[in-house]
């Protein structure tokens, strides 16, 4: 599988992110500055990576949802290409319009830092296939806008359509219908709150986020 991970100024998830490509792969990610006006050929996955990209100043992601690589992103999105963006990158991925809804800042008003319980809700997609028959993993968070938000009718078509990836056990955040991520319509892109990459190895405290990029490979 190619890879390439986007680093935005302020990106602090991206090295976790090729360290995880790398490991789980066996080839390393190209890394991709933000400013670059055009994507490496032949990939089939871009990570849009967690941090606090332009010091999340206006609201998480906005700028950076207008840097020049956006436009390559969204063009590998569209001809079907796999999108994978955490935290941070999932803001982003609300920001360009390539995912519906928006992060909000956590109810709680608290930056929240912890293993957190998810259930995977559904296996049908090429990122969550592993997950078939899994009732609960735990995956780490870390985030202060994970409040997911969308309107009723987009919710409603998210959940009808089995666009809901991960829903919370105990929602840290608020997030509407305990959702903690997302697929897009083709199902090629996926934004989740929680953190897969920090979670493949048993020094980690566990490796229940293995499964997206296993089930990346396989659908590969």
């Amino acid at each position: 599988m190619k890879s390439a991970v986007i680093v935005f100024p302020g990106s602090n998830c991206d090295r976790d992110a090729a360290t995880a490509l790398g490991a789980l792969t066996g080839t390393a990610p190209d890394m991709v500055w933000h400013k670059d006006a055009a994507l490496p050929g032949g990939l089939d996955l871009v990570v849009v990576p967690g941090g606090f990209s332009y010091g999340d100043y206006l609201r998480c992601g906005a700028m950076a949802g207008n840097s020049p690589i956006i436009e390559p992103l969204k063009a590998h999105a569209a001809r079907g290409g796999y999108v994978l963006g955490i935290c941070n990158g999932f803001q982003i991925l609300c920001e360009t319009g390539l995912l519906p809804g928006a992060l909000m800042r956590n109810a709680s008003l608290d930056f929240v830092c912890k293993p957190q319980a998810l259930k995977p809700d559904s296996a049908n997609s090429a990122f969550t296939s592993a997950y078939a028959g899994v009732d609960e993993v735990s995956i780490p968070i870390a985030h202060h806008d994970g409040n997911y938000f969308a309107d009723e009718a987009t919710l409603d078509t998210l959940e009808g359509d089995g666009r809901v990836a991960f829903r919370y056990l105990g929602n840290p955040n608020g997030s509407a219908r305990d959702i903690a991520g997302i697929l897009s319509e083709n199902g090629r892109v996926l934004g989740m709150m929680p953190h897969p990459e920090r979670a493949i190895g048993a020094h980690e405290g566990g490796s229940d986020g293995r499964g997206v990029f296993e089930s990346l490979l396989n659908a590969v």
